[in-house]
């Protein structure tokens, strides 16, 4: 709980009177408390950006702010480190350990002396340069993008509603190189979004590289040809391919913490595994021959439950997935695993009846809880799709809650933590408008209001309960989305109503307000080169 002295120093700074509001604010995610005043600041060649800390991370953030800068302005600012806060034409970044600002808190201070952004760290410090990159105005003449030099006087606190701010993204699909993903992470980052779930392994294609198991990547991630449109027997005889080497995790990994984002890889189990299975079939119930899907949907062939060389070989491919991502959950899937083949398997009936297990509902318990014993060994906490209550859930899991609120309730009640991803308000994939004038999508309806009305605290917990609510997540899965453009398309501006769904304080949500602002907001898009749906309101 925020100490009240803070609170009452922050209000008392933010409370200057005869400082008439000139300005509208266009903020996305809407700041708790925004007040302008007539004191504008103007960037210059010579203003200086100042960190006040030796930390390396406030150094990270003051370079970031240059870039942004000199690629908006092209001004080529000098950057500097000095304790003094008052010195003129400077954009500061102080590190303030004085008013028990928490991790993610800062505060803006905009005057004609200078630009302050006060914060604990410097995580505070990025998200308050990206308020201040949203005052900027920008002017579009022919799409011809000028970016105005002029800081608006003001005053701004702010600080995140949820811990979990999410976007998903399905490389497997289709597959998206590291560049774009890259400029994936780069729109969350505009938006103060601070998890990217990687889906990178599914029954259409395996992209990454594990070192131990050469032929996840040699033959997993290539199918021989994808299905047209929603025509299950008609196919383009086109393969499609490929992977991210685990330099290019390394890059894209860096690239995002230092955005301030933790990517959550997904690794596909026991279902959705048919890139493994066609790599290394050993792993299946039969050890037939198995090929890399074409189509889309759910599949019978599961990983073996009941064979110990399948959790060796799981085991090997996390820990390779363990190096490379420093976050603290590993995402295992766990959705839609159909039962059939291990109803005919004879070692996955021997383990059912070697373990005690009632049937096979609690034979994909036992699976998920032999995995999480791997994750807690290496410090990691497993996450999984809210399937994983079936027969059972593992001790210390947490529930991605996608078939609608019930799990996350049901989870939450249990003093799990939950995210809530609930198809019907985030998932991305679906249509926006009239399917006749839309992109080809694959089936449902959520619209910008839909998105933006959602609480991802649903009524039924008491306040206890909504303490295991991390946050929530929208989801894009990429069977119908082929392209760059499409993603985009399919993202915004939804994305801009998630981000102040999860930052957001509830009491300030207001979608007339919204849509004001994104009128504005969507110049910014445009001007970054990110595709998005126009606005119909």
């Amino acid at each position: 709980m925020r100490n009240i002295f803070t609170i009452c120093i922050i209000t008392l700074v933010l409370s200057c009177k005869n400082n008439p509001q000139i300005h509208e604010s266009s903020i996305i995610p809407k700041p708790i408390k925004t007040e302008f005043t007539n004191s504008d600041f103007k960037i210059n060649k010579n203003t200086t950006i100042i960190y006040n800390d030796s930390d390396i991370d406030f150094k990270k953030v003051a370079n970031y702010l240059h870039e942004e800068i000199k690629k908006n302005q092209n001004f080529n600012l000098k950057i500097d480190v000095s304790e003094k806060i008052s010195k003129k034409n400077s954009i500061l970044l102080i590190k303030d350990t004085t008013q028990n600002l928490s991790t993610e808190e800062y505060l803006i201070i905009v005057t004609r002396k200078n630009i302050q952004i006060f914060s604990s760290t410097a995580h505070g410090s990025f998200y308050g340069i990206q308020t201040l990159l949203q005052l900027t105005k920008i002017t579009n003449q022919n799409n011809q993008f000028t970016y105005s030099n002029i800081i608006p006087g003001v005053k701004i606190y702010d600080y995140p509603r949820f811990k979990w701010r999410g976007m998903h993204l399905d490389v497997c699909r289709h597959f998206y190189d590291k560049e774009f993903v890259k400029k994936y992470i780069d729109v969350l980052a505009m938006h103060k979004m601070n998890t990217f779930h990687w889906h990178l392994t599914e029954d259409q294609g395996w992209r990454i590289e594990i070192k131990k198991y050469p032929k996840l990547t040699e033959i997993g991630s290539i199918r021989k040809e994808t299905m047209v449109g929603k025509n299950w027997n008609e196919f383009d005889g086109i393969p499609h391919g490929g992977f991210y080497t685990q330099d290019d995790i390394k890059e894209v990994v860096q690239y995002a913490a230092d955005r301030y984002i933790t990517i959550v890889p997904e690794i596909e189990m026991p279902g959705h595994s048919l890139a493994a299975l066609a790599s290394y079939p050993e792993f299946g119930c039969t050890g037939e021959p198995y090929e890399v899907e074409k189509t889309w949907g759910v599949f019978n062939d599961v990983y073996c439950a009941g064979n110990d060389k399948t959790f060796e070989f799981l085991q090997d491919v996390l820990t390779e997935v363990i190096a490379l991502f420093p976050g603290k959950y590993i995402h295992i899937g766990g959705d839609e695993c159909p039962k059939e083949a291990w109803e005919k398997c004879p070692k996955c009936q021997k383990r059912i009846k070697a373990e005690g297990l009632k049937d096979e509902a609690e034979l994909q318990s036992y699976f998920i809880r032999r995995i999480e014993k791997l994750l807690i060994a290496n410090n990691k906490k497993l996450i999984g799709w809210d399937e994983i209550l079936e027969g059972g859930l593992a001790p210390s899991a947490a529930v991605m809650s996608w078939r609608g609120a019930e799990s996350g309730i049901q989870a939450a009640k249990m003093k799990h933590d939950v995210v809530m991803a609930p198809n019907k308000q985030c998932y991305f994939d679906h249509y926006q408008g009239d399917p006749a004038k839309e992109p080809l999508a694959i089936g449902g309806f959520t619209d910008l209001a839909e998105v933006y009305s959602y609480d991802p605290v649903p009524v039924e917990l008491n306040d206890q309960e909504s303490k295991y609510i991390m946050g929530a997540q929208a989801n894009i899965w990429t069977e119908y989305i082929t392209t760059p453009e499409h993603i985009e398309y399919m993202a915004l501006p939804r994305l801009c109503a998630l981000a102040e769904v999860v930052w957001s304080q509830k009491e300030q949500k207001d979608f007339e307000d919204f849509k004001t602002r994104l009128k504005i907001h969507v110049v910014r898009l445009k001007a970054k080169n990110y595709n998005y749906r126009t606005l119909d309101f």
